[in-house]
């Protein structure tokens, strides 16, 4: 068997395992709905733990985290940053939200919302919202499987049908198994992932520069810009501080936010489970540094890659690595990608159905699992389709979805801290922080200081939610106690 026939058998089991622990998953959880999105609220510290790890770190980190360290050096960095100040706000949020989700049935986070804000427009904005920004994060997993398998393979296997392969098998066992396939395949992926994440991180600078110190101490001499907060942007210019700081806080809010994060906060066993994961999440960041040691292994390398984003393979296959090693490397690589794709597809299947359909045309149990099943699959294509599309970095494309993202965060403190809050003030800042966002997404060169426009979005966004709040009649004292006195 030849190089590139030993690294399709060895992608093949791993997506098998992959299938086999998706579809057994499903054996122990209910076939209701709150068996498919919130597992039955049974998960418990080992699930939690990886779940919220390996959804977090996708194919942006094993792919565009070697990019941006290879070509634009310590701008990477930022997204060492803000995983664990994103973590940080749900040891108190957490619990909470949970409390909320056991005493009202809520598993999505917009239920949470409109059930402290009634609005059946709410609702639906919250759904709308959502799946904008899904897709694209979708695309980022679908297109990074694809990047791994077509490089691997020399060709053989083309991103499309890489994609197509990867992901097929992802909705094969989200349409089974619903959140307790994503609960132990993340599990699967995300042990699997960090080792191979590691042994490469060590080998590679070992075998290009004799260790990672003279790897550094060579491009400290030859490339010092990029050994310099912030470095340097998509055009090879120093970075702003402007856009790096926020892009750090947009991001960092973003992870608090994020819908199918959010919605693991429902899954857990306690409230005890919920803490530990975020006091024990800082450890997963650590998948993160030799990830970057990858991206730059490459910097002084004599060849360049097509696109920064595919430095990781690039090296991997002109380092005289056995075929078995590239193939344990890319199945590494695709749990990053299936691992929060697989999350993403549930969570938008389950916003949608629970958020933008289910307020205006109540459906039964069975109903909406079906519905459920239909949405995975639309949203897959969608993304499927978008990902054969080049020109975009994967961490660019992170960082607008995070964009959106952010404007979920004043509301929702809004309903579960601020007594004053009503309905009006919290769907006139969710419009208002939205439309600014999305603005200055399409018109980059307006951005004061080169800020994030999610950032931008919550200037605006703040103010008109009190406004309006404080404008307004408050809301029934009895109904606010109900969230507020958890």
């Amino acid at each position: 068997m030849d190089g590139t026939g030993l690294i399709t058998v060895v992608i093949l089991v791993y997506l098998a395992v992959t299938l086999g622990v998706g579809m057994m998953a499903g054996r122990r959880a209910s076939r209701s709905v709150q068996g498919y999105v919130a597992g039955d609220r049974d998960f418990g510290l080992l699930v939690m733990y990886f779940i919220t790890g390996a959804t977090v770190f996708s194919a942006f980190a094993f792919l565009g985290g070697p990019g941006w360290a290879y070509s634009r050096g310590a701008a990477a960095f930022y997204i060492l940053t803000y995983g664990v100040l994103g973590m940080a706000p749900w040891y108190a949020m957490g619990p909470r939200v949970a409390a909320l989700g056991r005493r009202f049935g809520f598993v999505t986070q917009a239920q949470l919302l409109v059930g402290r804000f009634p609005s059946k427009a709410l609702s639906l904005l919250m759904a709308v919202l959502t799946l904008a920004a899904f897709v694209p994060y979708v695309t980022i997993q679908m297109r990074g499987a694809g990047i791994v398998i077509e490089a691997v393979t020399g060709g053989e296997i083309p991103l499309w049908a890489g994609a197509a392969l990867a992901y097929g098998i992802v909705m094969v066992y989200v349409l089974n198994s619903g959140v307790s396939a994503v609960g132990w395949t993340n599990t699967f992926q995300g042990v699997f992932m960090i080792v191979i994440a590691w042994v490469l991180g060590i080998y590679l600078p070992y075998r290009m520069y004799g260790g990672v110190g003279p790897m550094f101490e060579q491009i400290l001499d030859q490339r010092p810009e990029l050994l310099s907060l912030p470095g340097l942007d998509g055009n090879g210019n120093p970075w702003s501080w402007g856009a790096y700081s926020t892009a750090i806080l947009a991001s960092a809010i973003g992870v608090t936010m994020w819908p199918h994060l959010f919605m693991k906060a429902y899954t857990a066993r306690s409230d005890t489970i919920i803490r530990r994961t975020v006091i024990l999440f800082p450890t997963f960041q650590l998948f993160l540094i030799p990830v970057f040691l990858i991206g730059f292994a490459g910097v002084l390398f004599p060849e360049s890659p097509d696109q920064p984003d595919f430095i990781l393979p690039f090296l991997i296959l002109r380092s005289e690595l056995p075929a078995l090693v590239v193939g344990l490397f890319c199945a590494g690589a695709l749990s990053a990608s299936m691992s929060t794709g697989d999350a993403l597809l549930h969570g938008a299947a389950s916003v949608v159905v629970e958020d933008g359909v289910q307020p205006f045309k109540p459906l039964s149990d069975r109903a909406q699992r079906t519905l459920m099943r239909v949405l995975v699959l639309v949203v897959g294509a969608l993304a499927y389709i978008s990902a054969l599309h080049e020109g975009f970095s994967l961490v660019d494309l992170l960082l607008a979805s995070y964009g959106i993202i952010c404007q979920f965060m004043p509301a929702m403190v809004a309903a579960l801290y601020w007594r004053r809050a009503t309905t009006a003030g919290v769907l006139c800042g969710l419009l208002a922080g939205s439309v600014v966002s999305v603005f200055f997404f399409l018109f980059p060169e307006l951005k004061p200081l080169g800020m994030h426009e999610g950032i931008l979005g919550l200037v605006v966004h703040l103010p008109v939610l009190a406004a309006v709040s404080l404008g307004g009649r408050p809301q029934d004292r009895e109904h606010v106690d109900g969230y507020l006195r958890v």
